[in-house]
């Protein structure tokens, strides 16, 4: 992804709020043909791979290359830090999300 934990971490978290957001478009849409309850496992298991593919892109990509530059100790700071930053953020949309249900 990028050098910047932090961005990296915005990333995957820009990347899971447009999943939702087109998960809701396609519930929204309601199409249930007969081919859809077959097309539905499919194409959910398929997001699931894509997913699991781009957040360890996200999240392992450069630490990966920094430890085998030999670079250990910042491999493990920058992996840290993303982790850390995606815990912050996903840490404030729930208190957002906590305090804006309860007005």
């Amino acid at each position: 992804m990028t050098k910047n934990p932090y961005l990296n971490a915005l990333f995957a978290l820009i990347y899971i709020v447009a999943i939702v957001l087109g998960m809701i478009f396609v519930v929204s849409t309601e199409v249930n043909t007969g081919i859809g309850q077959y097309a539905v496992p499919v194409i959910m298991i398929s997001l699931l791979t894509l997913s699991v593919a781009f957040m360890g892109y996200v999240f392992f990509f450069e630490p990966i290359k920094l430890y085998l530059d030999g670079k250990k100790k910042e491999a493990v700071s920058f992996f840290l830090k993303t982790i850390a930053t995606f815990a912050i953020l996903i840490t404030i949309l729930f208190l957002v999300n906590l305090f804006v249900t309860k007005i």
